[in-house]
């Protein structure tokens, strides 16, 4: 049924029993605690201040992928060399990412994510640096792209598994996770649009200045909550045999195992269609940066939508669903955009697809922090990670090897029908994923014991 040895707490429990030298004080609703149902994690202090600096910060990052991926395709005008670029930055995160996730198990969270901040802070200021003073290649924009991916490889899953501690009761996580969304997605939504106009009217290397100086507002938040001491994990397995048993957890618990494997297809399929937009904006609609920008604009818009109706819901119960939903929306709205050649529809469908996609990514995640065990979390979340970020510069290899040989939007359409394929799959697994979870909902008192089937 799961993973043995594994013992699922409800949520009063767990919020006692895993954190036994916690503060009280830290768990006492603050002034927030009238707010709406909606925003209700945002009575914990911690996650507070993590959405107030990764709010500014989140605006800066999406403006520097953006302004990359502009500023490669001004230098080269190649589809394939955008793939190979973002390939670059990414393969790191798939290589380091497992192991990172053994380190995060052992090591204080907080610690972990002040230093990925600071280095991707540095990482930023020389990309600015380099374009501001013209010095800027291709060679070195690789390199700064695989450094950056090797921090994300222990930023990642740093950061997923950081959220429990963030949001000190249980039964807000999910909500946590939907307002992180939304907040990934206001600034989605705000970066792209500032990117190009930046861009349009100066040079690139400011967006990056931008993103480098926007790091402060996070490192700021990490180092101003107030957390409990850092207990160590005692660890006297080896590094492989940790590895290892996190492997193992991901692959004998069917419910996490069937979400990681749809979203490594999503991943690889879909996820790159964004390597791709440089080259609808400029090609296919005959537009510039700014057209570039509301594109990316509208899948925020849509995304944002998709988070906020998740950050609305009172529990986990009925997401399993959501998750086939999603990809086949997702899906959808990328055929459609690849069949598109008027500037309104190719918005209307890019919003769609945005919409799609982070309703599955949300899902995923609040349904795989909800059932992962504790002392893994880490190494479950390095996983995810590979899923999430790990499939994508293999895909956005594929898509620029497509785009290169039959053209940007054929390739796009085939992603989308390679996304409702895996869709269709991950509905005939519902019933097996069900068997599994309903027992643990029950355990964890999300599901009453008397009810029957609804997960």
């Amino acid at each position: 049924m799961r993973p043995p040895g594994i013992h699922h707490l409800s949520p009063t429990e767990e919020t006692t029993r895993t954190r036994p030298d916690e503060d009280p004080s830290l768990v006492k609703p603050n002034r927030l605690d009238g707010i709406s149902h909606t925003w209700r994690a945002l009575r914990h202090r911690n996650f507070q201040l993590f959405f107030g600096g990764q709010s500014i910060s989140l605006i800066g990052t999406w403006m520097t992928r953006i302004a990359t991926a502009w500023l490669v395709y001004r230098l080269t005008g190649s589809a394939l060399l955008l793939g190979t670029v973002s390939f670059a930055g990414q393969i790191p995160t798939f290589l380091i990412a497992p192991f990172a996730g053994v380190w995060v198990d052992r090591l204080n969270r907080r610690h972990v994510l002040v230093w990925t901040q600071t280095f991707s802070m540095l990482q930023s200021l020389t990309l600015a640096a380099l374009t501001l003073s013209g010095h800027i290649t291709i060679a070195l924009i690789m390199i700064l792209s695989i450094t950056q991916g090797l921090i994300n490889g222990f930023d990642m899953p740093g950061r997923q598994s950081f959220m429990v501690q963030m949001v000190e009761d249980r039964r807000d996580l999910g909500n946590a996770i939907a307002i992180n969304s939304s907040m990934v997605n206001i600034a989605r939504l705000i970066g792209p649009s500032l990117a190009g106009m930046l861009i349009a009217v100066s040079s690139e290397g400011w967006c990056f200045l931008i993103d480098g100086i926007s790091y402060l507002a996070v490192i700021a938040s990490l180092l101003a909550m107030r957390l409990p001491p850092h207990v160590p994990r005692r660890h006297g397995n080896s590094l492989a045999t940790e590895l290892h048993e996190g492997w193992s957890y991901v692959t004998g618990f069917v419910p996490v195992r069937t979400i990681l494997l749809l979203f490594a297809v999503v991943s690889l399929m879909g996820m790159p269609f964004v390597v791709l937009m440089p080259i609808f904006a400029a090609r296919v609609l005959h537009g510039g940066p700014h057209t570039l920008g509301f594109l990316m604009g509208a899948m925020g818009v849509g995304a944002l939508a998709s988070a906020l109706s998740l950050a609305a819901r009172k529990s986990v119960r009925g997401l399993i669903r959501i998750i086939p939903i999603a990809a086949a929306v997702f899906g959808l709205g990328l055929i459609g955009f690849g069949f598109s050649r008027f500037f309104w529809l190719s918005m209307v469908m890019v919003l769609v697809a945005g919409m799609g996609m982070m309703q599955g990514m949300a899902a995923s995640n609040t349904i795989i922090q909800t059932l992962v065990s504790e002392d893994k979390r880490g190494r479950v979340m390095s996983f995810y990670t590979m899923a999430f970020m790990g499939m994508s510069p293999f895909g956005s290899l594929l898509a620029g090897a497509m785009a290169n040989a039959f053209g940007a939007p054929p390739a796009v359409i085939a992603s989308g029908i390679a996304i409702m394929l895996g869709a269709a799959w991950f509905f005939t697994r519902l019933p097996a994923i069900r068997v599994v979870i309903r027992p643990i909902y029950r355990e964890m008192g999300i599901l009453p014991v008397e009810e029957g089937i609804q997960s």
